[in-house]
């Protein structure tokens, strides 16, 4: 299942908070972390990760791999961190606001 829109952001600032990875790292550790439930498509990661960049709020460079391959690594900026705290509390917010609606009323729950 891919995320809503625009909560991949937050999930892969989410996942760099614990660290420098690659994009296909990025994808594994977001699977892996939802017990696989979340598999993000590369065709969605990559743009997101260049938009993430365009922003200031991750950074890139490229190294070599153990196999010796040209990867490149992103990690989390100082911005970004911030950029994380506030996508993390608007996502409560949400996830408040969306489990009042989904609460059962008073009619729903006697019937």
């Amino acid at each position: 299942m891919e995320p809503l829109y625009g909560v991949l952001d937050m999930l892969v600032l989410r996942t760099l908070l614990f660290g420098p990875r690659h994009g296909y790292a990025i994808a594994g550790a977001i699977r892996d972390n939802s017990s696989e439930a979340l598999d993000i498509e590369f065709g969605s990661l990559y743009p997101a990760l260049k938009r993430l960049e365009l922003k200031g709020w991750i950074s890139s460079q490229w190294e070599l791999s153990a196999n010796n391959r040209r990867v490149k690594i992103y990690q989390l900026t100082a911005t970004g961190r911030q950029q994380l705290q506030q996508e993390e509390s608007e996502w409560a917010r949400f996830v408040s606001a969306v489990a009042l609606i989904l609460k059962p009323t008073r009619d729903e729950a006697g019937s």
